[in-house]
């Protein structure tokens, strides 16, 4: 269960808003708990008084001390909380900051007003400052309403199908596909007939392919936090030519294959010799052991991933990871982005050489800029790769 307790001057805001509803329903349920604290019983003086004038001129603040005792008659009963302050001067709300705060047992959102809060009360109380926009609203009370919305989303039960959790927008970086209902026309207007097919891979494809499209065209800076996992339809491999790399140091890649979810790291080893020793060094079980194919030479292992992804009558994409700029060289979010685009299999090939042999014909060469941080090991460098295009 997720707790969140919320000091305001309005408490009455939120009575409609915790009875009906998904959170309503969480509420109800007992998966949801949420306490509302009114400000106004810790102001000063007869009137209650809870804001005064800005120093400097300007409109009406709230005051610290009143919001430090409602802070303490939350914390009097459980000391560990965490603090959130919504204002237009905070971190975006993301889904990423969501899933944050569905792992703290105990949040508390500090509604502002007027002019806001006195800032040494922010600078001394608040764990995180957040905005679910860049406009200004009279108040905290609805981006506070917007964060328990959206925790609440996640906590088993409250959404009555949670596999429709998993598919909403930006729960994996992308925007929403689009949804239709009956009737099937409407207005001259149809729905797309692969939704009208039956065929449940078909309609999984077509989602996929309408959220990255969405994405591409309306958030394209969503890209940057995309997996690519799940939103390709083609696989994604890794070449390296061997350079008598340790077993030990393969077997770290493997590992990484098999965790991000990489189809096959493909070692070129170009003498016979080679390969036999390195396919008994390697023989042991291991975590991504069956990821790891030995291969004669670089044009060998394009024409396998063509045969393995029946790409032949469209291009590759092969992504050049170099130590130093080649001509042409682009940056990795840019290479996501075509990637994205494409849909088509992937092989990123490593080479410490700024300029290498071009692609057969029928491949899409992408040289990547070099990654940045000063001289990373190889595992680190092959970690980096795989969580820019594959991590979430």
């Amino acid at each position: 269960m997720v707790r969140f307790t919320i000091i305001t001057a309005f408490p009455d805001f939120f009575s409609s808003f915790l009875s009906t509803g998904i959170v309503g329903k969480g509420v109800k349920g007992g998966l949801v708990q949420v306490d509302v604290v009114d400000l106004r019983s810790f102001g000063k003086g007869e009137y209650r008084q809870i804001d005064d004038y800005a120093f400097g001129s300007g409109g009406m603040v709230l005051m610290a001390e009143p919001l430090e005792e409602a802070l303490n008659s939350v914390r009097s009963e459980e000391k560990k909380v965490f603090v959130v302050y919504p204002s237009p001067q905070g971190t975006l709300l993301t889904q990423e900051v969501v899933e944050s705060l569905f792992h703290q047992p105990h949040v508390v959102i500090l509604c502002g007003r007027y002019e806001g809060i006195d800032e040494r009360f922010i600078e001394r109380e608040a764990d995180l400052e957040v905005t679910i926009g860049d406009c200004v609203l009279t108040g905290g009370e609805i981006p506070a309403m917007a964060i328990i919305d959206a925790v609440a989303r996640l906590i088993p039960g409250v959404v009555g199908r949670e596999e429709a959790v998993a598919e909403d927008s930006f729960y994996r970086g992308m925007l929403d596909h689009p949804h239709y209902t009956r009737p099937s026309s409407w207005s001259e207007m149809n729905v797309p007939e692969v939704l009208l097919s039956g065929n449940s891979a078909e309609i999984l494809n077509w989602r996929r392919k309408q959220a990255v499209l969405r994405t591409i065209s309306r958030r394209p800076e969503l890209l940057s936090r995309s997996s690519l996992r799940g939103y390709m339809q083609s696989g994604f491999y890794l070449s390296f030519e061997y350079e008598g790399h340790g077993v030990e140091q393969i077997k770290d890649l493997a590992a990484l294959c098999e965790s991000y979810g990489a189809a096959r790291i493909l070692l070129t080893v170009k003498s016979p010799e080679n390969r036999e020793i390195l396919r008994q060094a390697i023989a042991t079980d291991f975590p991504g052991r069956d990821k790891i194919k030995l291969m004669p030479s670089l044009n060998r292992t394009l024409d396998w991933v063509k045969e393995k992804e029946k790409a032949a009558n469209f291009p590759l994409c092969v992504v050049s990871v170099r130590d130093e700029p080649g001509e042409g060289a682009r940056h990795w979010l840019e290479i996501k982005r075509l990637i994205f685009e494409s849909g088509r299999p992937v092989l990123f090939c490593f080479s410490g050489e700024k300029e290498g042999n071009a692609p057969p014909l029928g491949c899409l060469a992408l040289p990547m800029l070099p990654i940045e941080g000063g001289n990373l090991p190889f595992c680190g460098k092959f970690a980096v790769i795989l969580d820019r295009f594959l991590g979430f």
